[in-house]
């Protein structure tokens, strides 16, 4: 019985002892980890990649009594990465330009690379099929080709990433969201301020 009592009680302290090994170990690690990952993040100050519009055109407005709305419009975008120690790439990319939110067109891209301290171009000639729009927004058009100023909306994202070397990389979603007007009937752009932020 005395035996028996004893080993009962060693059982317990090995599994404690094991277990204390383990959490020991991890928190090395996890320490070790943090390390690295702030010393990566002071050595290259790591800047989101992001998208904007460089300048853009109304090239073509047809809108009749109807309300049948077609566009042509030149959107030159551009992928920037600021980072000037990592390379950066895009991918998912997606936008979709409207009238008063009714889709015109979408634009999307391919993957590419981005070098680091550099830009890609993203040219973009948009042609939209005919569009029916309702009275709310005929009358929106209308009052618009008055007053000389046209305005839409360019909405979207693409996610990105910047890497270091072949193990790190960060990825998150860049998202766009502004307004693009022009002067009508000559197309010029109003106050273009476009330019995505990452979440």
């Amino acid at each position: 019985m005395k035996k028996h009592k004893i080993l009962q009680e060693r059982r317990p302290n090995l599994l404690v002892g094991f277990t204390a090994v383990v959490c020991a170990i991890l928190a090395v690690v996890v320490i070790i980890s943090g390390v690295v990952v702030l010393s990566v993040y002071l050595a290259y100050r790591p800047k989101m990649p992001y998208v904007t519009v460089r300048d853009t055109h109304l090239d073509v407005l047809s809108f009749d009594t109807s309300g049948q709305l077609g566009v042509r419009i030149t959107i030159n975008m551009e992928a920037h990465n600021d980072n000037t120690k990592a390379a950066a790439s895009l991918s998912d990319i997606g936008f979709e330009l409207q009238f008063a939110q009714v889709p015109i067109a979408y634009l999307q891209a391919d993957p590419f690379d981005v070098v680091k301290n550099s830009t890609y171009p993203l040219p973009y000639v948009v042609e939209s099929s005919t569009v029916p729009l309702d009275p709310p927004r005929i009358d929106k058009m209308d009052r618009a080709l008055k007053q000389g100023k046209v305005e839409f909306s360019l909405r979207g994202e693409a996610r990105t990433r910047w890497r270091v070397g072949v193990f790190l990389s960060v990825r998150f979603w860049t998202h766009l969201d502004c307004n693009l007007r022009y002067f009508y009937p000559n197309g010029s752009s109003i106050d273009l301020d476009c330019t995505s932020k990452s979440h």
